[in-house]
């Protein structure tokens, strides 16, 4: 029988959040780059079947469920309250936030207001200005300096332990697949759901490899050596990709370019079957609420604006609190309008199912997704783009060799 840490990570189901290895702790999982340019769990003793079990309840990119509670659920977008577009007041975090600022408002607010004693969220490494780091924010120095999009592999799980072991209270950050894996996690331990009051996320395109960044450096004319700094988006909506160089110089891309023609070209496997990409099980999900022009979402540079779900109470309640104190401007927007401003998320939902299919055919093992609508959405679709993307994924899938 294939082990279970083989069969997900070499079978494509892994996206690299480091639950498992947080779960199993580091004696027996760390995570690691691989040569493809993916974070992924590395063995580092025997596993037994109390670790496979436990790996398992925790994994996202095996298992994904949501259960109704009577919460209005849309077939795409998801459970929710209520839907809205806004902004921050504040005009700094409006500008260096990759949207609205929304997010980054919400977590100073709860900074500010000892909702929390900290926030755990993801930044550029010090160490590795391409790469991503996930560390405690406690002022609104630290959350500005992690505001803006992070288009590189991050596992803010890894070190959850760490986070929840100082008994303070926390808010949580990070991709769709984070939040799903963290609420697998809290059914195990009481500790989040005690100290993690409040799991912020937004709508994920997909996970592009170290590879993709190194390929817009290389289009840049930049050496990695030469890097002092990097930033992916941010400073204006949608921003542009910046780097800036040991001797004070800087280089620019656009949003299109460096995420349209070459991030995007290096998403891992998981992310392209993704069903949960728009922040379903987070408190509060953001967005960017693009503009659109013939159909499809217009990158000009604008002030930004955030597309605001509010899936819990304790979420609503929150943005309520933020409303009232004029931190944010919130409205109302019809779940109709998400598609023009999302259509990525809206396709890749509906083409779930029959991606799932090619991979059978193929004699791959698929995730197990309860609860997500999937089959509705699939049959808003055209036979004729649903054969497109089966073919699509069944051609990119290799007979033998492992999906990275």
């Amino acid at each position: 029988m294939t082990d279970i840490l083989d069969q997900t990570v070499n079978g494509g189901l892994c996206h690299g959040c480091g639950a498992c290895a947080a779960a199993l702790g580091e004696q027996k999982l760390k995570m690691r780059m691989t040569a493809a340019g993916y974070l992924r769990p590395h063995q580092q003793q025997p596993l037994s079947s109390e670790d496979r079990r436990n790996f398992a309840e925790v994994c996202s990119g095996r298992n994904v469920e949501q259960v109704s509670d009577g919460r209005y659920h849309d077939r795409t977008w998801g459970p929710y309250l209520t839907i809205e577009t806004g902004y921050s007041t504040d005009d700094e975090v409006r500008f260096k936030g990759s949207s609205g600022g929304t997010i980054t408002s919400i977590v100073m607010h709860l900074l500010e207001t000892k909702a929390v004693d900290f926030v755990v969220q993801t930044h550029a490494d010090p160490a590795d200005p391409v790469g991503n780091a996930t560390s405690a924010s406690y002022t609104r120095n630290d959350v500005l300096s992690a505001a803006g999009s992070r288009y590189a592999p991050s596992a803010p799980l890894e070190e959850i332990e760490h986070h929840l072991a100082t008994g303070g209270r926390f808010a949580f950050v990070g991709k769709p697949c984070d939040v799903v894996a963290l609420r697998m996690m809290a059914k195990r331990d009481y500790r989040i759901r005690e100290q993690v009051p409040f799991m912020i996320s937004f709508f994920c395109a997909g996970v592009p490899s170290r590879v993709g960044a190194l390929a817009v450096l290389e289009k840049l004319a930049v050496q990695e050596s030469e890097l002092a700094s990097f930033s992916y988006r941010g400073d204006g909506w949608p921003g542009m990709t910046r780097a800036t160089l040991h001797d004070g110089t800087t280089r620019t891309m656009d949003y299109h370019s460096s995420w349209g023609t070459l991030l995007s070209r290096h998403l891992q496997f998981r992310c392209k079957i993704c069903p949960e990409g728009v922040g379903e099980f987070a408190d509060i999900t953001c967005a960017d609420a693009w503009y659109g022009k013939n159909g499809y979402p217009d990158f000009a540079e604008r002030e930004g604006r955030s597309l605001v779900i509010a899936r819990t109470r304790r979420g609503r309640a929150l943005l309520d609190a933020m409303s009232a104190e004029k931190k944010v401007a919130l409205k109302p927007l019809k779940t109709s309008e998400i598609r023009l401003m999302q259509p990525y998320q809206f396709d890749r939902r509906r083409a779930v199912l029959v991606r799932l299919a090619a991979m059978l055919l193929r004699g791959k093992r698929i995730p197990t997704f309860r609860g997500l609508h999937l089959a509705a959405c699939m049959l808003r679709s055209s036979p004729v783009w649903l054969a497109k993307n089966f073919l699509g994924t069944f051609r990119r899938i290799p007979r033998r060799s492992p999906l990275k």
